[in-house]
This record gives structure tokens, sequence and C-alpha cells, in this order.
């Protein structure tokens, strides 16, 4: 359910830049705005069926919710010029190479059966995009590329959590402030149409806002290397969603592409349980 939420996050954003005329910055700025009111909304109907006093900043991280920033900031932002084939490969590729060598260096030792399944995710993620990919600009592919670094050290903070909903709902009230602080720079640029406010609302207050929640629930059961071995299916789920949502081709190369990546996850989380 995570993985579907973050590639409905990419259909979602290369319509709404593509086909409405909404600014990128605008577009960040709706999905944290409305994704922060959706947690916040729900907490507190959570603490009064509880019959608790729960404040939204009593969990998550001022870091968590800096990382949270920048990935939606630079993600809005690469999508502008990069194409659908690029851009998720740049993405996952951050962030699996930021969960792996974080989860290397504080003393996991994938087996080999993990690596094994890591490469036939990852052969396949670059088998459905490469062939028809070009040479990206190097100013979106910088974007793409930092948005999944700062994706992949949001991951890292959320496998210390003990409350993913209340934990999330912190990290986006606190992105708000941060996205006051630069609407300035931005005000000149502002395009606000209708359905792109429309898009950048489903993609904060569903495909984020409850996505997320799913995947810091998550988290605490996998090991960085699992949970960057399974964001491999996003790319394939994302492909898929542009065949149903935005009238794409299925092709040979998607179903060879898409058995590649489920079959190299199957292959790395089955036969050992999780630290």
């Amino acid at each position: 359910m995570a993985m579907v939420a973050f590639a409905a996050n990419s259909i979602l954003c290369r319509l709404a830049l593509r086909d409405t005329g909404i600014d990128p910055f605008g577009f960040t700025a709706i999905r944290l705005g409305s994704g922060a009111l959706m947690l916040v909304l729900l907490m507190q109907i959570r603490a009064i069926r509880q019959r608790q006093k729960l404040s939204p900043l009593s969990a998550g991280s001022w870091a968590a919710a800096f990382c949270l920033f920048a990935y939606a900031f630079a993600f809005s932002f690469a999508y502008v010029d990069l194409n659908a084939a690029t851009g998720p490969i740049l993405a996952f590729g951050a962030v699996q190479a930021t969960m792996i060598l974080a989860g290397i260096r504080s003393g996991e030792r994938p087996p080999t059966r993990e690596w094994l399944g890591f490469a036939l995710a990852i052969g396949g993620v670059t088998y459905l995009v490469f062939p028809g990919v070009a040479a990206p600009a190097l100013g979106p592919a910088i974007c793409m590329a930092t948005a999944g670094l700062a994706w992949g050290f949001y991951s890292l903070l959320g496998q210390r959590g003990d409350d993913p909903a209340l934990a999330t709902t912190g990290n986006f009230v606190r992105t708000v402030p941060m996205v006051l602080l630069l609407q300035p720079l931005f005000f000149a640029e502002l395009r606000l149409p209708a359905t792109g406010v429309m898009l950048a609302v489903c993609s904060g207050a569903l495909t984020s806002a409850l996505g997320y929640v799913i995947w810091y629930a998550v988290l605490g059961h996998l090991t960085a290397t699992r949970a960057a071995l399974v964001q491999c299916t996003a790319p394939v789920i994302a492909a898929v969603g542009a065949v149903v949502f935005l009238s794409e081709i299925i092709t040979p190369r998607l179903v060879l592409a898409g058995v590649s990546v489920v079959g190299g996850v199957a292959l790395a989380t089955a036969g050992r349980k999780s630290n």
C-alpha cells in the first residue's frame, strides 16, 4: 500500500505540472499543507476517541521534517522538465544507495539471498527505464537525486519512531513554517489553477499523508537494506499506473521488468526474519 501511494505521487505530480499549469512550489506547498491538515484532523479524532490530549508536535522531529520538505520540494521541481522514465530510477536509485550504505555502516550484513534479490530488482527497474531514456538535463537530474537522498534519510529516521501516525503528523506540521519561510521567494511565480490544486490536495491529503503513515508503520519491522529493496517496486507500480490512468501502452518490457522486480523483492525478503 505504501509503494502504491509513492507511485501515485509520481503520477499526480507529473500530471499536475505537465497538464494543469500549476507551478512546482505551489504544488509542494499545497501538498504539504493539505497533508498536515489531514493528519492533524485524524489525530484529533483519535485523541477524542481515546480521551487523550495530544499535541501534533509531540512526536516526529525537525530533522525528519526537513528531510520531508527537501524531498517534496526537489521532487516537484525535478518533474517540471524530467521525463517519466528518468525520474523513478534517479530517485529510487538515490534512496536505495542511501539506505543500504547506512545499513551497512550501522552493522547490517545482508546475506547472499538479499544481494541477489536486490540485483534482480535493480536490473528490472533499469531494464524498464534505461532503453528509452535520453541523458537528462543536469539541473532536474540533481533535483531528483536530491529528492531521493532526502527520502532515504527520512526513511532511516522513521525506523526510530514508536507512533507512526503521530510522528508523521509532527513531521508534516513542521514543514509548514518551512514553506512559509520560502514563500516570498516564489510568490511572483505562483500559479494555482483549480485542477492543479485538486491534484496537489489529493497528493498531500491522501497519497502522501496516509501513505507515509503506512510507511512509517512498517519501517520499524524492516532493516534499512530491506526497506531500500522494497522501494524498487514503486517505479514499476508507477509505470502500471501510467498505463491505467495516462493511457500509456502495456509493453513486454513492462511485464518482464515487473516480474524481475517482484521476483527480486520476494527472493530477498523470504527465508529470514527482519531484525
